[in-house]
This record gives structure tokens, C-alpha cells and sequence, in this order.
């Protein structure tokens, strides 16, 4: 096989859990000249920006944006409402939880960590044990990512509210959604959630750079009676602007702001619900496969129960280097580019090359799914790997049956 062709000359498909695939549309109107900031179409079209945001959201209540990535918002939402010496409770279901913890801790608050391990979702009773014991509401905010990009797992953040309000808590109920908006359902208002923070580069299909942090009344009474928050952080302003430049506190991110309007409007057209759907498919059929791959093989999804799988990524494993063999295989030698197993295991753990992770989030449709399907499927086949065999026929029923 030494003279077999190099097929990955061509277009390639990043199928990480983001930056995710970015529309054509959205890249072509961000090609442009750097408009004027100060009057005419970007200025004018911030306000419905701004609600359409919150239409995504499920809220009717406020968003601040900031030139960030997703570790910005975790900032910028903890520096609104956590003072130094505040207590927050972070139920951990994989790395980005114990990160925004991290966070919290950086900015001085007291962070107790419920750690679930990396395979399991949040186990509410045990969460609600610990609220109970605080009879003194000293607890100030939840954090909860609801999904955990590096375990893909999805976590009842609506169950949490339930926990919160049954114990009559009044800890702020704080919600990361940068792996999951646009992708996973996600209700704000109706799930009773506080304060939620998202990023641009998942299911907002723009380019990294951009961060929203989304607060309701209660939040905000809660900033309110902060006795100091910085000028930078501080989404008061940010929320009541009246003028671009006090969206961002300074220069606007002009580009990602064109690309965010034509995301929205994609994601407005096709409908919230239908989106939602969509994921749920597609995701259905990268389940079915991977499950098939199992059966008789050594291919491992890292949640077993299908109710606690984001619809948007997949986190996977094989045995000893073949989640990194595969990886390089598909992507030096089809140009398919599969992401890595990031959190699963420390660096000097040898079995971080044993993981890896699909993105199935955002502008993604049938025929790509069932492309990086058939990448996968290749690389196994020309590895060696064992694999149990009628993954794509599988995968191509679900899809099939959803378009009979």
C-alpha cells in the first residue's frame, strides 16, 4: 500500500466541538472593509442583535457582550455577583466544571466542588443533601455547566432549579451553555435560571471572539448590592447601551458583530425548535454508530445512557494510542479533523491517547455527518482496529427514518 493516493487534498471538515463548522454565509459577511462605528448599519442593527440573542436564550430579560472567549463570560458573570469570601457550589461533571470553579477561586470565593467523575451527570440528591446542610445560605450561586464539552455529558439544570426551590435556596442558579446553546435545549426563563454564559464559536457558528452573558432581575439585584464590580466586567452598562461603543465598553468587534447577525438570522429562520430537532438527529445517528462499532470492538462512548448525551458532542474511547492513531489517520489521510480527548485524562496518564471527541454542533446537516461517519469507519478499517461492523447502514437508517 506504500503507492496508495493521499486523499485529503480537497475541502476539509473540522468536526471538533469548536470552533465550529462556520457557515459560508456568515464568513462572506464578515469579508468586508472596517465599517464606521459611530453611525449607520452596525450601529442601527445592535438593537436586534440584542434581542434575537435573547431569543436563543429563551429569556426576556438581559444579555452584556464582551470580546471574549467562554472563559471571559465565566469571569465576567462570577465578577457581577461573587465578592471575595462568597461561597459557590460547583457540581462537576468533567473539566469545564472544576474550570469555572477555578475561576471563582481565582477571584476569592470560598468554592466547595461536588466532583461526579467524568462519566456521570449531576446526581441531584446528592447536590440537594449539601444545599440542606447550609441552613445558613452561605452557598451564594450554583455553577452548573449543563454541557461539559470535554464528557460530553448533559445535566438537568431545570432539575437543579426544582432542588433549589423545593429547599427554598436562594443561591443564584448560574449556567454555562457555551457547549450547548443553539444546540441542546436550553429554556432560561422557563428553567428558572439566573445568570447563563455562552460563547460565539459552538452553536452561535461565528468565529471565536465573542461572549454573552444573559442575567435576569434577580440577578441583578444581586449586582446591585455588590460593593464594587470592575468598570470592565460590569454588565450594567453593557446591558442598558445606547450608543455601540458602550455594548463592548470601547471599539466593538465590528466583523463577528456582521457574522452574528447572519447566524442569527439562519438560526431564526430554520426555528429554535427545529434546530434543537435537527441536533437531536443528527446526533442519534452518530450514537447508533458508535454503538455499532462497540459491539465486538473496543470503541467506548463515555456516557452510557443516551438521556445524558449532549446532542452537539461525543466523547469517545478506544484502548491504549488508538484514539490519537485514529485521529491522525482520518485527518492526515482523508482531511477529517476529530477532536481530542481533552480533560479525560491527566498528561502523564497513558491512556489520554485512548480518547477523542465529535463536534456535531451548529452548521452541520445529514450528508456531513455521515461523511466524517464514513472517515471514521475507514480509519478503523485501515488501522486494524477491532470494530463491530454495520455502523453506517445503522446510522443511515436513523437519518433515513427521519426524513421518510
Amino acid at each position: 500500500m506504500t503507492n496508495a493516493p493521499n486523499l485529503s487534498h480537497g475541502r476539509g471538515y473540522l468536526a471538533i466541538p469548536g470552533p465550529s463548522v462556520m457557515p459560508e454565509a456568515v464568513l462572506q459577511a464578515m469579508h468586508r472593509p472596517a465599517p464606521n462605528i459611530y453611525a449607520g448599519e452596525l450601529p442601527d442593527m445592535m438593537p436586534g442583535i440584542m434581542t434575537d440573542l435573547k431569543r436563543v436564550a429563551r429569556t426576556s430579560h438581559h444579555c452584556a457582550i464582551y470580546i471574549a472567549n467562554g472563559h471571559g463570560a465565566w469571569e465576567a458573570a462570577l465578577a457581577n455577583v461573587v465578592a471575595p469570601g462568597d461561597r459557590v457550589l460547583v457540581p462537576a461533571t468533567g473539566r469545564f466544571g472544576h474550570g469555572w470553579g477555578d475561576m471563582a477561586t481565582g477571584l476569592g470565593a470560598d468554592v466547595e466542588v461536588i466532583d461526579f467523575g467524568k462519566s456521570d451527570p449531576f446526581d441531584l440528591n446528592r447536590i440537594a443533601e449539601t444545599l440542606k446542610a447550609d441552613s445558613g445560605h452561605k452557598i451564594k450561586a450554583v455553577l452548573a455547566v449543563h454541557v461539559d464539552t470535554s464528557s460530553s455529558v448533559l445535566n438537568d439544570v431545570a432539575g437543579l432549579r426544582r432542588v433549589l426551590d423545593d429547599l427554598g435556596h436562594p443561591a443564584l442558579l448560574m449556567a454555562d451553555c457555551i457547549a450547548s446553546l443553539g444546540c441542546d435545549r436550553f429554556e432560561m426563563d422557563d428553567w428558572g435560571v439566573d445568570i447563563m454564559v455562552t460563547g460565539c464559536q459552538k452553536g452561535l457558528m461565528v468565529p471565536p471572539g465573542c461572549a454573552f452573558v444573559f442575567f435576569n432581575d434577580r440577578a441583578q439585584a444581586v449586582r446591585d448590592a455588590m460593593p464594587r464590580v470592575s468598570r470592565y466586567w460590569d454588565w450594567t452598562p453593557r446591558s442598558q447601551a445606547e450608543e455601540l461603543w458602550q455594548y463592548f465598553d470601547g471599539t466593538a468587534p465590528t466583523h463577528h458583530l456582521f457574522g452574528l447577525r447572519v447566524a442569527l438570522d439562519m438560526i431564526h429562520a430554520e426555528g429554535i425548535e427545529a434546530v434543537w430537532a435537527r441536533h437531536t438527529t443528527l446526533a442519534r445517528a452518530v450514537w447508533t454508530a458508535c454503538e455499532a462499532w462497540g459491539e465486538g470492538g473496543d470503541l467506548r462512548l463515555n456516557i452510557a445512557d443516551r438521556a445524558h448525551r449532549s446532542t452537539a458532542v461525543t466523547s469517545l474511547r478506544l484502548n491504549g494510542s488508538d484514539g490519537t492513531r485514529l485521529r491522525e489517520w482520518v485527518e492526515g489521510q482523508i482531511g477529517l479533523t476529530l477532536g481530542i480527548g481533552l480533560g479525560m485524562a491527566e498528561p502523564d496518564d497513558p491512556r489520554r491517547d485512548a480518547f477523542f471527541r465529535l463536534g456535531h454542533m451548529g452548521h452541520v446537516n445529514g450528508q456531513m455527518v455521515m461523511g466524517m461517519l464514513g472517515g471514521i469507519d475507514a480509519g478503523l478499517k485501515a488501522l486494524g482496529i477491532a470494530h463491530g461492523r454495520g455502523a453506517l447502514d445503522a446510522a443511515s437508517d436513523v437519518i433515513g427514518g427521519a426524513g421518510a
